[in-house]
């Protein structure tokens, strides 16, 4: 895609969303069911409150059918796309309808983009949220502070897989397989680059460059992210991604560059958010000076709409 196009077609786009975000929620629904994907140590809903928080309940008043995957908290991208095929196969089963749009934060939007390479038949657009498409300085970290193979892996494995086990068993999901050494192998940046290789789909040609809004297999992709750490003086996650943050030389959300995030049509890599406000959280202490994330997926409901998604 060219400077030119790429240039119309994000103008048309937005002026799409702008004018849906006040129609009726007739006209905002989407065609297909909207999946939403979590990303790692994340959840469906733990005791009622969804890590998307208050956005599925947003999406359904705009008139979408909206399902929260079950996928592993901790996994490869590979298993945990397999756990989300069969989820979706599952989702088509139950509705009766043909596609999905798939929306996947962090760890989801590798989940999702492989689901979307296999089985591209089953879904009509991606869309990845503080997606971890390139790798993340904080998988680095982690994985070369942990030897291969050594003492001190088996105990963080230990550690963490009982971590994602409790997660899981307390949204119900206690049945999926955990494997955090795994999981964070595929959120490095040599993890990444592998499987960009494998499932290219979407990918811009080089580090932070603009990918195509539709794919070769007839899949639409979209991305944005934000560039902020500490956005909310109240929220006491702030504090720690303002220290992850400081791996990065480069622009990012406490946990992924916004280069890092970039996947088809990128709608925009620097909201002042953090990597939790992308979801909403914590219970919506997000900055008073940004686009509300809730309103974020509003309107990219209403654009997934206006393309006939």
């Amino acid at each position: 895609m060219n400077r030119w196009t790429y240039t119309l077609t994000i103008l048309l786009l937005s002026l799409s969303s702008s004018f849906n975000a006040t129609a009726s929620t007739s006209t905002s629904a989407t065609q297909y069911p909207i999946v939403l994907v979590h990303g790692l140590f994340g959840f469906d809903d733990i005791w009622g409150i969804d890590y998307f928080y208050r956005i599925p309940q947003a999406l359904q008043r705009q008139g979408a059918q909206v399902f929260v995957a079950n996928v592993s908290p901790a996994n490869s991208s590979e298993v945990r796309g397999e756990q989300l095929r069969s989820y979706v196969q599952a989702v088509l089963a139950q509705t009766g309808a043909d596609k999905v749009n798939l929306i996947g934060h962090s760890h989801g939007s590798p989940t999702i983009r492989y689901v979307a390479s296999v089985s591209p038949e089953m879904v009509a657009s991606v869309t990845s949220i503080g997606g971890v498409n390139w790798g993340s300085n904080v998988a680095d970290f982690a994985r070369s502070a942990i030897p291969v193979d050594s003492a001190i892996e088996w105990l963080a494995q230990q550690g963490f897989n009982t971590l994602a086990s409790i997660i899981a068993g307390i949204s119900g999901n206690s049945g999926l397989p955990t494997d955090t050494i795994a999981a964070m192998e595929s959120l490095t940046t040599a993890g990444s680059v592998a499987f960009n290789q494998r499932y290219p789909e979407g990918i811009p040609a080089q580090y932070c460059g603009q990918g195509s809004a539709l794919a070769d297999n007839g899949v639409y992709y979209f991305s944005w992210s934000g560039s902020g750490q500490l956005t909310h003086v109240f929220d006491v996650s702030d504090y720690p991604l303002s220290l992850t943050g400081l791996l990065f030389n480069e622009p990012n959300d406490g946990l992924v560059s916004s280069c890092s995030s970039h996947l088809g049509l990128v709608i925009k890599d620097n909201y002042k958010m953090n990597h939790l406000d992308e979801v909403n959280q914590t219970f919506g202490l997000v900055s008073w000076f940004e686009t509300n994330p809730v309103t974020l997926y509003r309107q990219h409901l209403s654009r997934l709409a206006q393309l006939g998604l």
